[in-house]
Order: structure tokens, then sequence, then C-alpha cells
């Protein structure tokens, strides 16, 4: 690795700039309610004035909180406040407002504006060059100009990392600057930002029923009331929806769109408009869980792209796809939300693994990512045909899920009890996943277990299978 002039101070870092200033100061303002979707501001030459800038530097300002989602142009009325700067964060709650309050100095240590830094609370990314470890990441095959990060790395994440997620989110039409994402260490830390955002004990929230059901137990320890949405084949069912709409307000609905953990069934367009105007005629956001996402097609019904990150939040993940020891994740939502949360991420794990981070990266920008993507879809869909052909032979046919995933829902027929099952099976070493642990109730409407594909056709499952259903016949 090329050595710089070790001063002992660091690498000089890019100044706040007066656009950097201005767009801190309006987003600010949108966040607060103080301009309202719809209004317009200053035009270019009265807001230069009024800043003490020149035209140009307020233009520049003006174009990047287009970019961001905060500003619309509309030609012939100048610049008018987005619509989908509605999705501002909500005020936290006043115990994490006093906690927030220490955020600027931890900010600071993690963005690093300064030259001169006597406060910080780390040694010099200068000092790690040429050391042990520096020898031990030679085999990383990074992209050049593409070093390893000795520091904390930024809070929102690896920036070339953003900007590729960028592009993947815009092939899925899902329109969002590298600042409207985050990167987490995996979904299930999206999933708890969120959480810790939104959430005091007591609110209500919806999930899928049947779901995914680590979260069910993350809403449980923040004391959230968890109320499950009956999920049909084609996403959940709008009218235990509205139903439960009519007598509880929820803040927040988390729902996985595509591929569902557990049934593999993927969500239609007539879903998902009625979910999404529920959700604003109600008031409550979507999270919008998508772990399988780079081996679906990219044009599948996403909320949020319908919604475009307005009043729903997407949660991605290279777990799934990848490799889950990596542990990197996003959540991409509407500008004001991405700050809100970061500031979440800087108070409670300072910044996900920046060594993680550009690994993922190196793998997307050397083509090897999507090489091994090509791979696994070929390697699902055998497994699923497959799976689905020896299962129908034993007499447990299973609906054939669309658009792609790793599970099939395999619903028993009536004399089979999943819990018994499921402890016969574990005495032969055999591990099921029954349907009641994915209910938030733990109770199945009917008795069924997830179905792994890479598994499904393991001839000790078949024939345990087998003979537990020609029991019952």
């Amino acid at each position: 690795m090329a050595s710089s002039k070790n001063t002992g101070q660091g690498p000089r870092q890019r100044p706040v700039t007066r656009v950097d200033a201005i767009i801190t100061r309006l987003s600010r303002l949108i966040a607060e309610g103080l301009v309202k979707p719809g209004e317009r501001i200053a035009s270019i030459r009265r807001a230069a004035i009024d800043q003490g800038v020149s035209k140009n530097t307020m233009a520049e300002a003006y174009d990047r909180l287009v970019a961001l989602g905060l500003l619309e142009a509309r030609p012939g009325s100048g610049y008018v406040v987005a619509a989908a700067a509605a999705g501002a964060a909500p005020r936290p709650a006043p115990h994490v407002a006093e906690a927030l309050d220490l955020v600027s100095l931890l900010r600071e240590q993690m963005e690093q504006h300064y030259e001169v830094r006597p406060g910080d609370g780390r040694p010099p990314p200068s000092w790690m060059e040429g050391s042990e470890l520096s020898a031990q990441f030679e085999g990383m095959k990074l992209p050049r100009g593409v070093g390893i990060e000795y520091g904390y790395g930024t809070v929102r994440g690896f920036l070339p990392l953003r900007e590729r997620i960028g592009l993947l989110l815009a092939e899925r039409a899902i329109h969002g600057s590298p600042e409207q994402v985050l990167l987490t260490h995996g979904a299930n830390h999206a999933l708890d930002l969120i959480m810790r955002q939104f959430l005091e004990p007591g609110d209500v929230v919806f999930v899928d029923d049947p779901g995914y059901y680590p979260l069910f137990g993350k809403l449980r320890l923040g004391k959230a009331r968890v109320v499950g949405i009956r999920r049909n084949a084609d996403g959940p069912d709008l009218d235990d929806l509205n139903t439960k709409l009519a007598v509880l307000q929820p803040k927040l609905f988390f729902t996985q769109s595509l591929a569902h953990n557990p049934t593999g069934g993927s969500l239609s367009l007539s879903v998902a408009y009625g979910l999404l105007q529920a959700a604003e005629k109600h008031g409550f956001h979507i999270v919008e869980d998508d772990p399988f996402a780079d081996i679906l097609p990219p044009n599948s019904p996403r909320l949020a792209a319908l919604d475009q990150l307005n009043r729903v939040l997407y949660v991605g993940t290279f777990s799934k796809t990848l490799s889950a020891s990596l542990r990197v994740g996003y959540v991409a939502a509407s500008a004001a939300l991405t700050e809100a949360l970061a500031d979440i991420k800087l108070l409670t794990v300072a910044a996900s693994s920046a060594h993680a981070e550009r690994f993922v990266y190196g793998l997307i920008a050397g083509g090897h990512y999507l090489r091994h993507l090509r791979r696994l879809r070929g390697r699902v869909e055998e497994a699923t045909t497959r799976a689905l052909a020896d299962l129908a032979r034993i007499g447990l046919p299973v609906v054939p899920p669309h658009g792609g995933g790793f599970y099939l829902w395999a619903e028993f027929p009536d004399g089979i009890d999943e819990l018994a099952l499921c402890r016969d099976a574990a005495q032969q070493s055999i591990f099921l996943a029954p349907g009641a642990v994915f209910s938030p109730e733990r109770v199945s409407r009917q008795p069924a277990m997830r179905i792994n594909v890479a598994h499904a056709s393991h001839p000790r499952f078949l024939g345990f299978m087998k003979q537990a259903l020609q029991q019952v016949r």
C-alpha cells in the first residue's frame, strides 16, 4: 500500500462549504415542518442575496436539494418543497432527544470536517499505515484508489458502496440519492434503528402473519404491541388490514413484499396500491424488507417504487445472497428520516464495518458479485423445480412460489400435529420449521411448515415426511 507523508495528523478533510451549510439549514427547516410540501421558496437570485452568496452557489445548493428529493423545480414557478418531504422524521421522544444531544461531538469524530483534531477520541489513521493489520488486508482485491479504512468510517457508510446501491435501487424504479442510503450491520440492524426512531412502549405495530419471527422478538423486546395482518399469496390481506385499522392506530407496518419469508409469496400491484392508500389515510409508515432483491426481477412490484420513499422505508441486505458473516445491509428512506436514523446509528454503534463495506464494494465493482448472482439464481431455480416435484411425489403438493426466493410453504392435511411432527423429526436429527413459529400469536391458521428449497429434496427428509403423511391417510 502506498503511504503518504506521515505528519501525525491524518489526511486532510474537506471543509464545510457554503453550499453544504445552505443545504443543512434548508433541510432542517423542511424536516421541522417550518416550510411545507408544495410551498414555494425564494428564487435563486433572492436567496443568494439573503444568504450572502453568489447565484452559482445558491443554484448548486438548490440542485443538490432537488437530488435529495427535498425540492422540486417547476418551470415558470421556481422551486417548491417536494411532496416527498412529508416523510420527514417524526420528533423524537424527550428521552431520545436528550440522548441525541450528544451526537454532535460523535458526528465530528466520524465525519472529520476539521484538520486539527485535539478533541478526537482515537489515534489518527496514519498511525496504522505499515502496521501488521495493513499486511493482513493485502489479499483483499479492492478497486484502484480504494484503500483500507483504519478509522471508524463515516456514519452513513462507505460512499462508493452507497452509490452502487443507489444504482441498484434505480434498476428497481426506486429513486433516491446516496444520501438517502444508510449502511447497517445487516437488515436486522436496519430494523432495530427504525424501531428506535419510531416506537415507544405500548405503540401498535402491524406485521405479516405468518411473517419474519425474529422481528416479533425485537418488537416485544421494545415493548411494542404486535398485531398480525393475515398474509395471503399476493400480500397482506386488505380486508383484515382495514378491519384492524378501524380500531387500532399503528405507527409502522413491517412487511416483506417479495419472496416472502416464510410463505414464498409475492405482492400483487392491486394489494400494493391498497396498502399504500391505507398508510396515507391512517398516517403510518411501511417498512419493506427485501432481502432477496438481488436475485429477483428488478421490475417486481415494490412498495418503495410506487411510493418513492415517502411513507416507505426500504431495507436491503447482502446477507442472503452473499454471506451472512459480512453483516452488510442498508436502509433507504426520505432524506430527513435517513439523517435521523444515522444519528441513532452514531449514538448506538458509531459506525458499521468499513472493512466489510469496502470488501462488498470490491466484489460488486470487480464484477464478481454479478457472476455469483447468476450462479445463485440458477441454483435456486433448479432446487425449486426439483423440490416441487419431490414434494408432490410424496403427497405434499406445494403452490409454486411467484418470483423466486428460498422458501416454500407446505400446509399439512388434517390429522398432523406440526409441533409433534417437529419433535419426531428432531429425534432423527431433521430440523423442521413449524408454522406456529412464524405467527406473532404462535398459533397457525392451518398446520404448516417452511421449507428451504436447498434442503427440500434430501432423501431423509422426504422419507420422514412420506411416512408421516401415510400415517394420517
